[in-house]
Order: C-alpha cells, then sequence, then structure tokens
C-alpha cells in the first residue's frame, strides 16, 4: 500500500478508525515492507522529506494520534533495510542507482518520535549492515542485534554525513526484534544463550564480545519476536527464554 494523494491518506485514516473503533483496538503497528515506503532521488533529508507517500503516512499517523490522544498505541516493526542501513546509504541517489527504500523509515520515525510507542527493527532477514562503530556487522549471533540496537539508542549519522545525525530514541521506546525459531525468518534467529547475551550487553553493559555500547540502558523496553504461532511451533521456547531471563 502506497499513499500516494490527500484521499488515499483520509481512506487510510478512515479505514482504521473504522476498525480500531469496532474491536476496541489500543493502537496500530506500522509493518510497511516492500515498495510500500520509499524514497524519491531528490529527497535527502530525513528531517525535511520530499517524497509524496513519505510525507502521506507521518500525516495519517499523526491524524491517528491526534484522534486518540496519547494513549493511543503507535508501533513500527521495520526492516533494517529502512532505518540502519540508512547510516551509510539514504535513499537512491539523485541517478537512482540505489535501493529507494534504503533507510526510508528514518523520517518517519523521526517525525513521530514524540508519538512513537515501541520500535521494534526486524533484526532478521538484513544484509550485512555498517554499523556506528564503522564496522559491518551480520546476521548469525549476538552481535548483530547488538549493535543494531545500540544504533537505535544512542543514534547515527546518516549516508556518512556528520551534519546529519539521527538522534537516539529512549530506551523505553526500543525493543530488540528476533525470530522465535529457525523456522520464523529466512535468516538470523539466534540460540536462547545468544539471546541472553544481547540482554545482558545493552541493558547491563555486560558480555558485549567485541562490540562496545555508549552505555547500558536498563530501562530497555523489551523484546519483540516473529511469531507467537511460530513459538507456539517451537514449543514456546522463546517466551520460556525471556520470562525466565526477566524474572531473575
Amino acid at each position: 500500500m502506497r499513499l500516494t494523494s490527500a484521499s488515499d491518506v483520509d481512506n487510510f485514516v478512515s479505514s482504521v478508525r473504522a476498525i480500531v473503533d469496532r474491536w476496541g483496538l489500543d493502537g496500530i503497528d506500522v509493518d510497511f515492507e516492500q515498495q510500500s515506503v520509499a524514497l524519491d532521488g531528490d529527497d535527502v533529508d530525513f528531517r525535511h522529506p520530499t517524497t509524496k507517500v513519505v510525507i502521506n503516512l507521518i500525516s495519517a499517523l499523526k491524524r491517528l494520534k491526534s484522534h486518540y490522544g496519547r494513549q493511543f498505541v503507535l508501533t513500527m516493526a521495520p526492516e533494517t533495510l529502512g532505518v540502519q542501513l540508512g547510516h551509510s546509504v539514504y535513499g537512491p541517489g539523485r541517478d537512482n542507482s540505489r535501493d529507494a527504500r534504503s533507510g526510508a523509515f528514518l523520517p518517519i520515525i523521526y517525525a513521530l518520535r514524540d508519538d512513537l510507542t515501541v520500535l521494534a527493527v526486524q533484526d532478521y532477514n538484513s544484509d550485512p549492515i555498517l554499523g556506528s562503530d564503522n564496522r559491518t556487522h551480520q546476521m548469525g549471533d549476538a552481535d548483530f542485534p547488538i549493535a543494531m540496537t545500540d544504533m537505535l539508542l544512542t543514534g547515527f549519522t546518516v549516508a556518512g554525513d556528520t551534519n546529519a545525525f539521527f538522534p537516539g530514541l529512549r530506551a523505553d521506546q526500543v525493543v530488540v526484534g528476533l525470530p522465535a525459531n529457525t523456522h520464523a525468518a529466512r535468516r538470523g534467529w539466534i540460540p536462547p544463550g545468544a539471546q541472553d547475551q544481547v540482554l545482558d550487553c545493552l541493558m547491563r553493559g555486560q558480555r558485549c564480545g567485541s562490540y562496545a555500547i555508549n552505555r547500558p540502558h536498563p530501562s530497555l523496553r523489551g523484546l519483540m519476536t516473529w511469531s507467537i504461532n511460530w513459538d507456539s511451533f517451537n514449543h514456546f521456547e522463546f517466551q520460556r527464554t525471556f520470562d525466565a531471563y526477566f524474572r531473575r
């Protein structure tokens, strides 16, 4: 879905309101993938987007938040492609030679940072990503979600421009997104021991391995998994692991 016009925005807002009101829902999760959120070639500043579908999505979400008030839950679960990749590549470039989705969620997150309840970037199904430590991180162990989450907490430069800094979010707005098992996502699963290491590092500053976080964040919001159904398929290993962790 792409919100390309004012009527698209109106239809989106009215349809979401109808669903929320009918079922008494608490909020909305924004999980646009594929080409739903992509940047135009001349859109180069995440603080002042010019891409119509991005501006329209921001407008629609602000209208929903304004209508329902501060208690309305707004969550996002974008891919690393749309968020952390923006550290090295932002948009398609003026020659349209790059993936237009690169960093495309950054202006949306930035514009809604005061309204955002939770950001749960998918730390799976990702290509290697350049971290704020100027090292390339890839899936397979605790290092990847540690590096990706630390970027959200401390902020990072966009497209290598020191004058374009994406500020970190509050720790209570950030969760770590991990797949529930090897079947749940194409790539990115890490075993329970490594999952515990991720939390130990980010929340306590312990067992960080080779990655040096800026500082511990004991108020980190928690974890997101794809998905409850996949966790059920795997005898609720994810749930049991983190229930035990947070009950320590």
